[in-house]
């Protein structure tokens, strides 16, 4: 599974995704600072699963239908990457071709 790691998760999120065994860009390093639609079309290009805490990426996936792979959206308190992993790391590999929504205690998935 590829993902592509956005700038609002940040970059030690996307070392622990490498460091078990993913195929990992952080947007940070790839592409400092640019557009949301940026972004997902690199996503998209890439054949990678966005992973963001930017709730923007909803709008632009279902209101402007722009394709995407996947994405994982954090709507979470916690911060800590460790913790965020442990929230996700059952769902990575399902990912693909779906909107996740990663709440506290709760995970919704949709088809995209």
């Amino acid at each position: 599974m590829r993902f592509l790691v956005d700038e609002s998760i940040g970059n030690r999120f996307a070392e622990l995704l490498k460091n078990a065994g993913y195929d990992v860009v952080f947007s940070g390093d790839a592409m400092p600072q640019v557009a949301d639609e940026k972004v997902l079309s690199f996503s998209a290009y890439d054949k990678r699963v966005l992973i963001t805490a930017d709730k923007d990426f909803g709008n632009l996936v279902f209101k402007l239908k722009i394709h995407v792979n996947g994405v994982i959206l954090f709507r979470v308190l916690t911060r800590d990457p460790e913790k965020r992993l442990e929230m996700v790391k059952d769902i990575l590999d399902k990912a693909e071709g779906k909107f996740i929504v990663v709440s506290e205690g709760r995970i919704r998935l949709r088809e995209l």
